[in-house]
């Protein structure tokens, strides 16, 4: 196997290695968030934590997590491979431009929510259940979506509206204008190339940070849509206007980032690169490419 094709497999398994270590160490947080955004009378995310501690136990914060577990190895090579053959679109020259490579990372991004979007669906609705006792396991979940609502509305509910969340977060994270690209380029003008482990989790953590800064709003306006108990009416324009409208009625602007102080808490951006990083690196040395 030729060197171009071993560093290919290795960006994809650093990339799922990076993809569970979001997952493992960012659940409960995402759940938090979640609950946060569903539900407009919450106090905020430290009353949904003690709500959901008291009344469900620790391990209701891991809730919906084997969705995007099984899926996220999926997810990673997709978003890969779509990110590499967007750039051979953008352009064939060889050394894209700052907008240039924006833009592959954005239709990167909307080819990942082919995968990210029955994914994210499957573990918000896992997460909007509160312990009671009509509490579904997830192949029970995916079984209903599927048998009542088919593949468009039940399956890839809020697709369209993953798609629009996708395209502004990954304009600037998969490429080397991304926060986290900037980051690691002072560190390593520093430090050199070999990094500290410290270094690799701040760096992560401000490529995190402007993900969810980029696409916050849409993030929202997804999970209530995925949420539903009945899929949403109208064009994909038409249906996440009405949510942007019923958010404000319920919660004013505010709404619309409910939810994002547990998005942008360190642990979950920072593992995700940190891992990325560390597993390439160890393959590297191991396979030499």
């Amino acid at each position: 196997m030729n060197s171009k094709a071993l560093s290919t497999i290795n960006d994809l398994l650093a990339g799922s290695a990076g993809g569970a270590a979001q997952v493992i160490v960012g659940q409960p947080l995402d759940t938090i968030k979640t609950r946060a955004q569903i539900a407009p009378s919450s106090k905020g995310p430290m009353d949904i934590l003690t709500q959901t501690l008291k009344k469900e136990g620790f391990f209701a914060l891991y809730k919906g997590m084997a969705s995007p577990l099984i899926g996220i190895a999926g997810v990673n090579s997709l978003l890969f491979s779509s990110y590499v053959f967007s750039k051979r679109v953008v352009s064939p020259f060889g050394q894209l431009t700052l907008p240039e490579t924006a833009l592959a990372g954005s239709m990167a991004g909307a080819a990942n929510a082919i995968l990210a979007s029955p994914v994210e669906m499957f573990k918000v609705r896992m997460q909007g259940q509160y312990g009671g006792a009509g509490d579904k396991r997830l192949r029970t979940v995916a079984s209903e979506m599927w048998k009542t609502w088919g593949f468009r509305k039940g399956l890839m509910r809020g697709y369209w509206v993953t798609v629009a969340r996708e395209i502004p977060a990954y304009a600037g994270i998969v490429d080397d204008s991304s926060a986290y690209e900037f980051s690691k380029r002072k560190f390593t003008a520093v430090y050199g190339t070999d990094l500290p482990v410290w270094a690799l989790l701040a760096s992560g953590s401000t490529g995190g940070i402007a993900y969810w800064l980029a696409c916050y709003p849409l993030d929202v306006i997804k999970s209530r849509v995925q949420l539903r108990p009945t899929p949403p009416s109208g064009t994909p324009v038409q249906y996440i206007i009405h949510e942007v409208r019923a958010i404000m009625a319920e919660s004013g602007v505010a709404g619309l980032l409910r939810g994002l102080t547990p998005s942008c808490i360190i642990p979950a951006a920072a593992s995700t690169f940190a891992a990325f990083e560390l597993t390439r690196e160890y393959l590297a040395g191991v396979t030499g490419a």
